[in-house]
């Protein structure tokens, strides 16, 4: 079966009834090595055709769809149609001009990349790699219709698919004999999926992602000029199933499970930038960490978004509420904070605060909410649109309260039966980073069944990048610890490694606060996110990001040192949810994963099995 982008059950809504049929034998009559989408625009210039189809091994086709009657078309060129329609006849242009118009744009787009073109010295040097045609579906029109209407003369036979050649009983090798009949030309090719990736990151600008930028890669700006477009030598995109994802995100409320680094923070930006685009009404962001909200909000600022999008921690949200709607804030101590969220619920209640506030809330480590939340924050969307997205994983669970897992989200008023997700693939770590951080904490991540309305907890697979091992490195003191942290991070900068790639993160607070005054001192720059530093922690770009475990939440690096493991787990802290710490902190690291100790600990006692457990299996596999 083969990929339709977005998904057919996400836009049936606005579909002829000829397109619905059209996608429906799409997705049956071909094999799912085809990528297919659906009225999704293309190119710099936003196009729309009704259907592009890719495959690796034919080439592309775009489709135009049209659901006239026979007894309905008055007259036809090459240029126009004439219907007769209710309001009188009207003029349209040929869907195979249409059609053409659209490929020829793509054909041009994709050959400007030497990486698409056929090398010096082929038969066809300088050409498209692969093949491209266009064609039109008549979903109404019989061929007997067809022929009987003389409409061959406008519109070549081979070039246009009729109603009675899409039955859904027709078979499958005749519809697609039908489509690659379209080609005007017919070669070897055998795209690689680097190959296709660029592709796709011609055809949807929107879709690209900024090297080294993670799962903030979606804000990545581009030229709207196609002349002067600069094409760089490795292309990162979404993948398929991010971008089927992505795209489909309709209104209504929808719950996404993922691991960490299945690209949920990706996909949230990406449905954060669609919805400003076509929301009059403010959209919100929510999230639990100070410092992946001040990065957030950072991010869109820079983007021209912070008009229509704002992006607030969760506490500073009801903070912002108290002082907007003049509600006393509590007093200060202990239950500061319980308080505020109190006090924001009765000041709902009372009417003093108003309900439906935004056109859609979306949530990022939803995981981190207490379920009253949800209570308070589904009431401030509005009626009209009813659009939240939540994004979600227990594993991340790191702020002590495990009874978040036996919650009903209908209880909760999310209403998203039938509208959960689950990303179990982890892009963000290498395999072996990944299978260290899953032998450590393996019982933490034991897979458990539960209803869709329930929350489930989800072990992440590898989506097959390879790289180091992660290494263990233990000391003979305290002081010879910051040694080994300063050592690494100044061998890695010799070989080309940027500050602002490097992050140190640590269990407790005063760590950082040393560190910072260490590396300070021996002039390397760095950045903390202590209680002043979170919302300023990526202003200064090139410098060492120092962060407690809890912080990193949502954040990744390229090389990322973890010391003082010998003191985990800390004293009065469960070994559970230290495990969870450790964890989340070890999965932040995207391509190099450093841990120091001097003392030993069953933790780092863990780690060093773990390595050597992976390491014996990717020697033996």
């Amino acid at each position: 079966m083969a990929t339709l982008i977005p998904t057919r059950n996400s836009c049936l809504s606005r579909m002829t009834s000829g397109e619905k049929r059209v996608s429906e034998r799409l997705e049956q009559k071909l094999e799912n090595d085809y990528l297919l989408w659906y009225d999704v625009p293309i190119g710099l210039r936003q196009r729309r055709p009704d259907f592009v189809v890719v495959h690796p091994r034919r080439g592309l086709l775009v489709l135009e769809v049209k659901d006239w009657k026979a007894e309905t078309i008055r007259q036809a060129d090459k240029t126009q149609f004439t219907l007769v329609t209710d309001r009188g006849a009207v003029k349209e242009v040929n869907p195979l001009l249409q059609a053409r118009t659209y490929a020829l744009e793509i054909g041009v787009v994709l050959e400007r990349d030497p990486a698409l073109r056929h090398p010096p010295g082929h038969r066809y040097a300088g050409k498209l790699l692969m093949p491209w045609a266009y064609g039109v579906v008549l979903a109404n029109l019989t061929r007997k219709q067809f022929s009987d209407g003389g409409l061959a003369a406008v519109l070549p036979a081979h070039l246009v698919i009729c109603r009675d050649e899409m039955f859904e009983t027709v078979d499958a090798e005749a519809f697609q004999e039908r489509l690659w009949a379209m080609f005007p030309q017919v070669y070897p090719v055998a795209l690689t999926l680097p190959q296709l990736d660029r592709v796709r990151w011609h055809l949807f600008p929107e879709i690209r992602l900024e090297p080294g930028s993670g799962q903030f890669g979606l804000f990545a700006e581009s030229s709207h000029d196609v002349h002067t477009l600069e094409v760089p030598d490795l292309v990162q995109v979404m993948d398929a199933q991010q971008e089927q994802l992505a795209r489909s995100l309709g209104d209504e409320h929808r719950v996404i499970h993922g691991v960490a680094g299945s690209g949920k923070t990706m996909i949230l930006g990406f449905r954060a930038m669609q919805l400003a685009r076509a929301m009059n009404r403010p959209i919100l962001v929510l999230c639990y960490n100070k410092t992946l909200a001040a990065r957030l909000e950072q991010l869109l600022g820079e983007r021209g978004l912070a008009d229509k999008v704002q992006v607030y921690n969760f506490h500073r949200w009801c903070r912002r509420m108290l002082a907007s709607y003049h509600v006393e804030l509590p007093p200060k101590g202990e239950h500061f904070f319980a308080g505020m969220v109190e006090r924001v619920i009765a000041g709902v209640d009372q009417g003093q605060i108003p309900r439906f506030q935004y056109g859609a809330v979306l949530i990022d480590e939803g995981h981190d909410f207490d379920p009253e939340w949800y209570k308070l924050i589904v009431q401030m969307i509005d009626p009209a649109t009813n659009s939240l997205l939540v994004l979600y994983d227990d594993a991340q669970n790191i702020y002590g309260k495990p009874n978040r897992r036996k919650i009903s989200w209908k209880s909760l008023g999310v209403q998203a039966q039938g509208r959960t997700t689950i990303l179990k693939l982890n892009y963000r770590n290498t395999l072996e980073t990944l299978a260290v951080a899953r032998a450590f904490a393996s019982e933490l991540l034991a897979p458990r069944a539960d209803d869709d309305d329930g929350v489930p907890l989800i072990a992440p697979e590898s989506a097959g990048r390879r790289g180091a091992l992660p290494e263990l490195i233990r000391t003979d003191s305290a002081p010879a610890q910051l040694d080994a942290l300063v050592a690494q991070l100044r061998d890695e900068h010799a070989h080309g490694r940027d500050w602002g790639a490097m992050a140190v993160i640590y269990r407790a607070n005063w760590e950082g606060e040393k560190l910072h005054e260490a590396l300070g001192r021996l002039d390397i720059p760095s950045s903390l996110a202590d209680e002043r530093g979170k919302q300023a922690l990526f202003v200064v770009k090139d410098s060492v990001k120092l962060l407690t475990m809890h912080s990193c939440k949502g954040l990744e690096f390229p090389f990322v040192i973890i010391p003082g493991l010998g003191s985990l787990p800390r004293d009065g802290q469960t070994e559970a949810d230290e495990a969870r710490l450790l964890y989340v902190a070890m999965t932040r690291a995207t391509e190099r994963l450093v841990l120091i100790h001097h003392l030993d600990s069953v933790f780092s006692r863990r780690i060093r099995e773990s390595i050597n457990e992976v390491q014996a299996q990717l020697a033996s596999a």
